[in-house]
């Protein structure tokens, strides 16, 4: 892994801003929101917004990215099939957790007002409890609003056991940030087999889960085990990140009644598409593969 992100590293960052395009909705809110338009008008697909940025330092550069997202919020008035996910580093938990808190508050009870779904992302090991904490805090007040959990992590078991009668709304994925052998699995299958135990486990506690994966095979997994336990279509869903080319199998799930929503990320500075990029390919060096492969497909 460590030789693998020195590597990436390296890539300059207009070949990597070239590898993103695929992935990344374009540089402003109103591609987005083209993007998302096409995607739900010719595939009827769902789409979660996500504006690219995190780990923000300084209080003015928080409050850009929030004002973004109430104008992405606003944007989506006529577009039912969209919600939107925020990352707590980029609404200031590291100017100051208190800051962040009243920023995710504030934004929750707006979407709240307009009925609009909010995910809470989840980021580096050293907020996960604050993340966490906060999600319980904030859901009874805000029914709309959902969070992450990382089939990766050795604790997401317990995590789960500690939203016990929250009723939560999960994105349920592996997870994509660099965790110590201590706290997390290091080989993908049994992230993966993991990642069905705990579609299991959150089903069973009467959480609304969204299976996150691109991996045909325990997709096709996950999907038998919701059907074993007879979840209705409308507490359920599967989710895969934009430029990720799964058009079988999402056309496959939505026939048979199923959300599925894609994460669509655009950035306003290229900057934080890149930065994206680099841990995308870091953690899977296959995407380099898909990226390629989606080039050549749109120049045929």
């Amino acid at each position: 892994m460590n030789f693998r992100k020195t590597l990436v590293n390296l890539i300059p960052g207009p070949l990597v801003r070239v590898f993103a395009a695929p992935y990344v909705a374009g540089d402003s809110l109103e591609k987005a929101l083209a993007a998302a338009d096409k995607f739900h008008a010719e595939k009827k697909l769902d789409i979660t917004l996500d504006i690219l940025g995190e780990a923000e330092t300084t209080e003015s550069k928080v409050k850009a990215a929030v004002e973004v997202y109430y104008r992405a919020l606003a944007a989506l008035k006529d577009r039912p099939f969209c919600t939107l996910s925020i990352k707590p580093g980029h609404f200031g938990y590291y100017v100051s957790p208190d800051f962040c808190k009243a920023n995710i508050e504030n934004f929750a009870k707006a979407c709240q007002a307009a009925g609009r779904g909010l995910t809470v992302d989840m980021e580096d090991t050293d907020i996960t409890d604050w993340t966490l904490a906060l999600y319980r805090e904030l859901k009874p007040k805000y029914p709309i609003l959902g969070t992450v959990l990382q089939s990766r992590l050795f604790r997401t078991e317990k995590d789960i056991d500690s939203l016990a009668g929250v009723g939560a709304h999960i994105r349920n994925c592996i997870g994509i940030y660099n965790v110590p052998a201590s706290l997390a699995m290091t080989n993908k299958r049994d992230m993966k087999e993991n990642l069905l135990k705990l579609t299991r486990k959150l089903v069973a506690g009467g959480h609304y889960v969204a299976v996150a994966t691109h991996d045909v095979e325990y997709i096709k997994k996950a999907r038998a085990i919701l059907e074993e336990l007879k979840v209705p279509k409308n507490r359920c869903e599967f989710q895969m990140l934009l430029g990720v080319p799964r058009d079988a199998i999402q056309k496959e799930l939505v026939e048979a009644g199923y959300t599925l929503r894609v994460y669509l990320p655009f950035a306003e500075d290229w900057r934080d598409s890149i930065a994206y990029l680099r841990r995308r390919l870091i953690e899977s060096p296959t995407m380099v593969f898909l990226v390629l492969k989606n080039i050549f497909k749109r120049n045929e």
